[in-house]
């Protein structure tokens, strides 16, 4: 670029319709006028940390209430399971045949895990699926009959649950194992 190229001002045009338009530099601020706006930028940014430290404090407790409401409904959901244990346990034990006591904590068993299932609660393990190590913990061997049997679960020993994506516990399995000798 040869100096003819540059423009003499390299501002651009301030001219409209042939009239020169004067641009101001704003005037520098006092002292006085700078320290009233550091104070107003400081009690803005108090409040602004004061209203955020409010927030977080009504946040944290309005979490708590949710949290203690869902506890109270979930409780109240499994009160009749209760009062039906309750029953079961006041049975008088001579005049109450076993199977009768059996049958009834049965359906005990049965109303509890219906309440939590409702609520999300899933069992894992089933007798006959494959060995997961995500989902299963293997405290057992039992020999197989069939190498398709390899690696299958053979028996739940204590069941597993998962409540949505959250696994709770790993069902507690014996596995079975096919050996060629």
């Amino acid at each position: 670029m040869s100096e003819r190229d540059v423009p003499a001002d390299p501002r651009p045009d301030d001219s409209i319709e042939g009239e020169t338009v004067a641009t101001e530099e704003p005037a520098p601020l006092r002292a006085s006028e700078l320290e009233e706006r550091v104070r107003n930028l400081q009690d803005r940014l108090l409040r602004l940390q004061a209203e955020f430290d409010n927030f977080r404090k009504r946040e944290a407790r309005e979490r708590a209430a949710a949290w203690a409401r869902a506890k109270a409904d979930l409780i109240g959901k499994l009160l009749g399971p209760l009062d039906d244990l309750d029953r079961v346990a006041h049975l008088d034990p001579s005049g109450t045949a076993t199977a009768a006591v059996v049958e009834g904590v049965s359906l005990v068993e049965r109303k509890v895990l219906d309440v939590l299932e409702r609520e999300g609660l899933a069992a894992v393990g089933e007798p006959g699926e494959p060995f997961d190590p995500q989902i299963h913990e293997a405290i057992g061997v039992w020999p197989a009959d069939s190498p398709e049997m390899d690696g299958t679960v053979a028996a739940i020993v204590s069941r597993g649950y998962r409540f949505g994506d959250q696994l709770l516990r790993p069902a507690q399995v014996q596995v079975y194992e096919h050996r060629s000798d």
